[in-house]
């Protein structure tokens, strides 16, 4: 006797999210199944790997990841142009630190100069970060946003305490928005009514749960990010927008991702786990739901790549 497998068939859907513009944009989201199961609905975009670049040479990186960094980590153009012709990035993310007060305090005028090159070296979309700092940011990201003006930014991140700004200037200049909340659903879900309520349509909205790495937090992460997919799945349009996962930043900061063999000589070679912990932290994430993870290591990148096309070969034959 056979044994008929019972498929779980949902409601709700998550919005479809198109970030850039012309020929070069991308969609996200759009799918009415958890991911993977494409026998339960449909999964008509694929997640993205955008790769993380960043406005000053990064001081904290380990040796491992600067190494594919090599000659551009001073240049951010040549930088973003490496992601893009050598790795093949289908989205860079930039981070203006250089605008934060203690690194720098960059002037927003050169930071929106340093945008408005970008697009024109870049054909991929672009995700545009602020500096972290939020006194800084209002006056930055509005800045950034008009330089971008027309091109469909991603641009983050509004926060619950710190949103009013950012938003207005998303809308303004017809951008999208990276609605940021602190691994905790309800606050994820009040951020989306918040910024909706200022006019911002859902489908502009990707939230950023924040998550941890493999060994710290991922499971904690992976849970919420599970829990509020399966309330959009059920109905729950405030939950409905798909997920940017910041994969690199939380990976290369884990001992066991930047530690030296001559510290832990048990745990083998520092090369090869540093790629593999932010592969292994991407993969996880993908199967909760994640929609974007922005990325670092290329050859991390080549095997989250790889996991994406097998998985979805048979989608696009």
């Amino acid at each position: 006797m056979g044994i008929e497998l019972i498929y779980q068939k949902w409601s709700g859907k998550i919005n479809e999210v198109t970030i850039g513009s012309e020929s070069k944009a991308v969609k996200i989201g759009g799918q009415n199944s958890l991911p993977f199961l494409f026998k339960e609905g449909g999964l008509p975009n694929r997640p993205r790997i955008a790769f993380e670049i960043w406005d000053v040479p990064p001081q904290d990186w380990p040796d491992e990841l600067r190494r594919p960094y090599g000659g551009v980590l001073e240049d951010v153009i040549k930088w973003a142009e490496r992601c893009q012709e050598e790795y093949k990035a289908e989205i860079i993310c930039v981070r203006l630190l250089g605008a934060h007060p203690d690194l720098g305090n960059k002037p927003s005028a050169e930071e929106a100069r340093l945008v408005e090159l970008l697009l024109q070296k870049v054909a991929v979309p672009l995700i545009i970060l602020g500096c972290g700092d939020d006194q800084k940011d209002n006056e930055l990201m509005p800045v950034c946003c008009q330089a971008a003006r027309g091109k469909r930014c991603l641009v983050g991140s509004a926060v619950q305490d710190n949103y009013r700004t950012l938003t207005a200037a998303v809308l303004a200049d017809g951008h999208n928005i990276i609605a940021e909340s602190p691994i905790d659903i309800n606050i994820a879900k009040q951020l989306n009514i918040l910024i909706s309520d200022m006019g911002l349509a859902q489908d502009r909205i990707v939230i950023n749960p924040t998550v941890g790495a493999l060994g710290y937090g991922l499971e904690y992460a992976y849970s919420i990010m599970e829990r509020a997919r399966l309330a959009a799945l059920s109905g729950d349009k405030m939950l409905a927008m798909p997920f940017i996962c910041f994969v690199g930043q939380e990976s290369w900061r884990a001992k066991e991702a930047k530690a030296l063999e001559t510290e832990f000589p048990q745990w083998g070679p520092q090369r090869e786990r540093g790629i593999i912990w932010e592969a292994a932290t991407a993969v996880a994430f993908l199967q909760s739901g994640a929609d974007i993870l922005v990325m670092r290591h290329p050859e991390s990148v080549n095997c989250v790549r790889d996991y994406i096309n097998v998985n979805y070969q048979d989608v696009d034959s």
